[in-house]
């Protein structure tokens, strides 16, 4: 089978309502037992965000869309952009983390509300690097011939861990053990701080664009470290203290399932802070070998780290792996749109994309980290 040349031909966002910034969080979030945040300020100082998307009403401080909605807000804009008709989709893969149910799967109710012909459909699970698996699919589609024209998506609801009335029956059963152990409630309010929502979506072609840029796949890797390294955000789950995870099935009482927090989406930050950069340094390092790459040619680098926090947390392991690229080719959006998970990517190369900065044979080289159980994703473009 000769393999055919994959390229994305144009993407598009859609970041719902207007945005919030950051004295603003709490009055659209809701403060949990009717406290304001104390790690807030500290949370909000280190990750350099300045403002952010909640698909909430800041008013009625209800949902105003559902994941699945967000995901098909920005097929619709990306279907105008590139001046396609829905039909011309022949495989819609779509990630995320925070999926509106836990079946179907999501590409099934993205695909139901945008309501296009039948297609091929894909559902892929995880964290950030949801959105770059949808992606790979997508693009291993077109790459085999199996289609001509595939979107993928990554799109994240997650407000709906982020509320404060999610959080306050927890924290009113287990108010003794957040006492003993207020790392537990740092934990999930750590997160209020560093995520949004929001959603990205990409046409990808066997085919350039005739008349300007696309981007050409040249490959998308990654690596696993769930071997070496326990979970560190998760949801649906608790962690016990020898670190592993107990799934929300497993107590008999399902009252237990809320008032001991099985749901709410948690993060170990001190698990994050001393893994995920050396990894990521680790990572880079084994495909810039496997791939022959050499850093001097690459134009841009496009890093999905959650916090500017991390930024020259990053550099550092880059410079100790022989890997380092230098600031001044660095793009990211963070602190204007917030934090949006599997999204992000595709709003750091849609943003780059139509800004008038990219010119034929600029390569592209972006970072998507994943701290669910660690994993490493890097993507390899050129304008063409």
């Amino acid at each position: 089978m000769q393999l055919r040349d994959v390229y994305i031909t144009d993407l598009a966002i859609f970041l719902p309502n207007d945005p919030v910034d950051n004295d603003s969080i709490e009055s659209v979030l809701g403060m949990v037992a009717g406290k304001p945040s104390r790690s807030r300020k500290i949370v909000l100082r280190n990750n350099g965000i300045k403002r952010r998307f909640y698909a909430i009403d800041p008013n009625t401080l209800k949902l105003t869309h559902t994941n699945a909605q967000l995901a098909a807000e920005a097929v619709r804009k990306l279907i105008d952009k590139a001046g396609i008709e829905a039909a011309d989709i022949e495989c819609l893969a779509c990630g995320t983390s925070s999926s509106d149910q836990v079946v179907p799967g999501h590409a099934s109710m993205v695909h139901g509300e945008l309501a296009n012909p039948p297609c091929e459909i894909v559902s892929t699970a995880g964290i950030c690097s949801a959105g770059v698996t949808s992606l790979k699919y997508a693009a291993m589609d077109v790459m085999t011939g199996q289609a001509r024209k595939t979107v993928a998506t990554g799109s994240e609801l997650a407000s709906k861990h982020l509320r404060g009335t999610s959080l306050e029956s927890e924290i009113e059963a287990r108010i003794d053990a957040l006492e003993k152990r207020p790392e537990i409630a740092f934990e999930k309010d750590f997160l209020r701080w560093m995520l949004s929502d929001g959603a990205g979506a990409a046409l990808l072609s066997d085919t350039p664009n005739p008349d300007r840029l696309s981007l050409k796949i040249e490959w998308i890797d990654g690596y696993s470290y769930a071997n070496e390294l326990p979970a560190c955000m998760y949801s649906g789950a608790i962690k016990l203290e020898d670190g592993s995870l107990e799934g929300w099935c497993v107590p008999e009482n399902q009252r237990d399932i809320v008032d001991k927090g099985y749901m709410p989406l948690k993060q170990d930050a001190r698990l994050l802070d001393e893994h995920i950069m050396p990894i990521s340094g680790r990572a880079l390092a084994g495909l810039v070998k496997r791939h022959n790459l050499d850093l001097d040619d690459v134009t841009w680098y496009l890093p999905h780290y959650s916090s500017e926090y991390f930024r020259s947390r990053l550099h550092d392991q880059m410079v100790a792996h022989g890997v380092a690229i230098e600031y001044d080719r660095w793009f990211t959006n963070l602190p204007q749109i917030g934090n949006i998970g599997s999204a992000s990517i595709y709003a750091i190369m849609e943003e780059l994309m139509y800004s008038g900065k990219l010119n034929k044979g600029d390569t592209l080289l972006c970072y998507i980290p994943e701290s669910g159980r660690f994993s490493i994703y890097y993507m390899l473009l050129t304008v063409v």
